[in-house]
């Protein structure tokens, strides 16, 4: 079984930093892309940064220049570092991997449980 696990949410107030981690754990045979997806209330879940296990990244315009994913391949953890946060950021961040398990050849989306932040204003 393959769980992916977020930390790091929380509240922090307009132009500060958090920075998410996410780990990848289980019968993992393969790990290809890894990336973050948020959910306001009321709103569709959006992209906010993907990397690929060769280390091409893609932001959302809105994070761009603020928003920096990286990730440890041989730990098979994802990062997102945001600075410059401001209340729009504010949902429930969302870990996602694509993974190919122990005795498959397929590969599936698996996705973490969610990490609340928040941005006062």
């Amino acid at each position: 079984q393959v769980q992916l696990v977020e930390s790091g949410g929380g509240l922090v107030q307009a132009g500060g930093s958090l920075r998410l981690s996410c780990a990848a754990s289980g019968s993992i045979v393969s790990l290809d892309t890894m990336g973050w997806y948020r959910q306001a209330p009321g709103k569709q879940r959006e992209m906010v940064a993907t990397i690929t296990s060769g280390g091409t990244i893609k932001y959302a315009d809105s994070v761009k220049g603020r928003f920096t994913i990286s990730r440890d391949n041989a730990k098979n953890t994802v990062y997102l570092q945001m600075n410059t946060l401001r209340p729009e950021d504010t949902a429930v961040y969302y870990c996602n991997g694509l993974v190919r398990p122990a005795l498959t050849l397929r590969w599936y989306d698996y996705w973490g449980q969610g990490t609340q932040v928040t941005v006062s204003s």
